[in-house]
């Protein structure tokens, strides 16, 4: 089998293998250099992905746009995972208010295993974050919040080649593009409207911080979420994103278009 035959197959091992070996016979073609970028950054392969980039940029003039972009958002999943180690704190976009400190202070406390502490910080941080009525793809919600319970009113987004934290009170819409390539099922492609009128040209990370870990390919190539119970009533996720209303369950990759009925801060950068 071929390298895209088995990547559809969910076997990355044999996909790795066959392209590499592509790549050895063909070292010039710049679309096999992107091919194997894009297989390595599914599986987390940072510095193999990074370096195929240096070479992408050194033969092809015209992927250079390209290999600035996703060489931040590689970057950023250092930080990222850092972050949820509870050893750094994430730029806030937007004037911080002190339930977002507390959701940054959990991560510190799980990491602890201060469980029952970071859990009731964690309940008064929910109960200060604004509630977010809006649509998503036309149907009306509530309140929406991300699955995994670390974040909940929180998007990540990587915005200006940072990796940030995004209250969803601080945005206007969200407008997703389609998943068109593989890269894309690690780092979605976002246009942002913010709550002020202003505009950025993003990521949201497709999947949950560590699923590179996870050595499994439904969760590596987001085709499936599964839910870690990090405590009691308390849940990390794996593998897709999942942003959950009073409507439903929504897969990241499935879901276009994001518009909040209200929102009024300015998005402004800070680091916690």
């Amino acid at each position: 089998m071929d390298a895209e035959s088995l990547l559809k197959a969910g076997d990355l091992d044999g996909c790795l293998a066959a392209l590499t070996e592509r790549v050895r016979r063909d070292p010039a073609d710049p679309k096999l250099r992107i091919f194997l970028f894009q297989v390595l950054a599914v599986r987390g392969d940072w510095k193999r992905a990074l370096n195929q980039l240096a070479v992408l940029g050194e033969m092809h003039a015209g992927a250079l746009g390209m290999v600035a972009t996703y060489r931040s958002a590689i970057q950023c999943e250092a930080l990222r995972a850092d972050v949820f180690a509870g050893k750094r704190t994430p730029v806030v976009l937007g004037d911080p208010t002190p339930w977002i400190a507390s959701l940054v202070e959990v991560l510190r406390m799980r990491a602890a295993e201060q469980h029952d502490a970071a859990t009731e910080l964690r309940d008064r941080a929910f109960e200060q974050a604004a509630e977010t009525p809006g649509t998503l793809d036309g149907e009306s919600f509530a309140w929406i919040a991300d699955g995994d319970t670390r974040l909940g009113p929180v998007l990540e987004v990587i915005v200006d080649g940072r990796y940030a934290w995004a209250p969803f009170e601080r945005i206007a819409s969200l407008d997703i593009s389609p998943p068109a390539d593989l890269r894309d099922t690690v780092w979605a492609p976002v246009d942002i409207t913010w709550s002020n009128g202003g505009q950025s040209v993003g990521f949201i990370p497709t999947r949950y911080a560590g699923t590179e870990s996870a050595g499994d390919a439904g969760l590596l190539l987001a085709r499936r979420t599964e839910w870690i119970e990090i405590a009691p009533g308390d849940f990390a996720g794996r593998g897709q994103r999942m942003l959950m209303t009073d409507a439903g369950e929504h897969a990241l990759l499935d879901v276009r278009a994001l518009h909040f009925a209200s929102a009024d801060a300015v998005p402004e950068s800070h680091d916690g």
